[in-house]
């Protein structure tokens, strides 16, 4: 009975996640870009100047959300605990890699869903990659791979990842001056996916919703696939089944219902994305192969950051610090293609996790 009712619970959580990732994009985000936990943070870094991209800046509220919602939940759950100390900085590596993998591609697990629920047939290469870099990521797993264990923290310590999202929040409601913008021009008049974005107030409710869902049903795609070819335990892949099924339907809906282009069937001119399927199938390698290594997808460190994993919280600064380099140092894709520096990064990204893999096998003939 308890699993059956665990399985429902996510089942019903990915529906309300996907119908909410399809109104965000009738509400003013980018279209297949509901939710995109690596564009959002690509976003963010911009925001804070830590890149000079102009067509990707905007604090997106979402994030923001995810991680005031799983903190909040957590807290009234009794599951907030701090904790951390498990290779904080391996972590951070992991995940720089992971986002240069989803820059590669144009998206983290979760758009690749809502790429595929909009048509994007693009992503079934991404998929196929994202599926092949768990693949290897379990091998490690059997062979013996952690990175240790975590110790409890100070309560300050825990709370200091929640802290810096009200402190983001502030700065965009209270002093927006200080942040940087995606702004339109006569001669560019949509100059970037950082120009559209639904309202902040409708955006910072969906992430809290979100995130509290996400605490919630410990939704994460890596641990979905990872945990059908470990143990065949399908249920937290069924969250990812049902958030593709409810953005599928929306959109459909959507289009039918307001004219517009919500769902286009194909490979070519598909939002913020590109044709090249080696790439998005090696991109997305490595963003699986890495995930795997640090234990969750990019949405499942933001809910354990709010939840007080350090570990987490550096992973999702790892992740900020992924998005700034890529786009400083012309890394990161474009609807054009992917860049030949994007190319050098993913495979060196993919060397350095496999690297990192080897280095942490504990068991057995054990390494270090």
């Amino acid at each position: 009975m308890k699993v059956a009712k665990e399985k429902w619970m996510i089942i019903i959580a990915g529906l309300v996640i996907g119908v909410i990732a399809s109104a965000l994009v009738l509400l003013g985000n980018p279209k297949n870009m509901g939710f995109c936990i690596a564009c959002f943070i690509r976003d963010t870094a911009g925001a804070l100047g830590l890149h000079s991209a102009k067509g990707v800046m905007y604090l997106r509220p979402e994030i923001i959300g995810i991680i005031l919602g799983s903190f909040l939940l957590s807290l009234a759950k009794k599951e907030f605990s701090p904790r951390g100390g498990s290779s904080p900085m391996t972590r951070l590596v992991l995940g720089f890699f992971a986002m240069i993998g989803c820059l590669m591609f144009l998206g983290c697990p979760f758009r690749m869903i809502l790429r595929l629920a909009g048509g994007d047939l693009n992503a079934i290469l991404g998929l196929v990659g994202f599926a092949a870099g768990i693949g290897c990521g379990v091998l490690y797993l059997k062979r013996g791979y952690s990175l240790k264990r975590t110790y409890r923290l100070p309560v300050s310590e825990g709370s200091a990842m929640p802290a810096i999202a009200v402190v983001l929040l502030i700065l965009l409601l209270a002093v927006p001056s200080l942040l940087k913008f995606t702004a339109a021009t006569e001669e560019n008049p949509n100059p970037g996916p950082g120009l559209l974005h639904a309202a902040t107030w409708i955006s910072l409710l969906a992430g809290l919703i979100v995130g509290g869902l996400a605490q919630r049903t410990r939704l994460c795609m890596v641990g979905g696939i990872r945990d059908a070819i470990l143990f065949k335990e399908f249920k937290l892949l069924l969250g990812f089944v049902a958030i593709f099924a409810a953005a599928l339907a929306a959109n459909l809906v959507f289009t039918a219902a307001f004219s517009g282009t919500y769902f286009t069937l194909g490979f070519e001119a598909q939002p913020v994305a590109h044709m090249d399927g080696v790439w998005n199938a090696l991109g997305m390698l490595l963003v699986g192969f890495a995930c795997v290594l640090l234990g969750g997808c990019p949405l499942r460190q933001l809910v354990l950051a709010g939840e007080g994993n350090t570990d987490s919280a550096l992973t999702v600064v790892g992740l900020l610090l992924g998005a700034a380099f890529a786009h400083n140092f012309g890394l990161a894709s474009s609807g054009a293609g992917p860049t030949d520096n994007g190319k050098i990064a993913v495979i060196i990204g993919i060397i350095v996790v496999t690297a990192i893999g080897e280095f942490n096998i504990r068991s057995g003939k054990a390494k270090g």
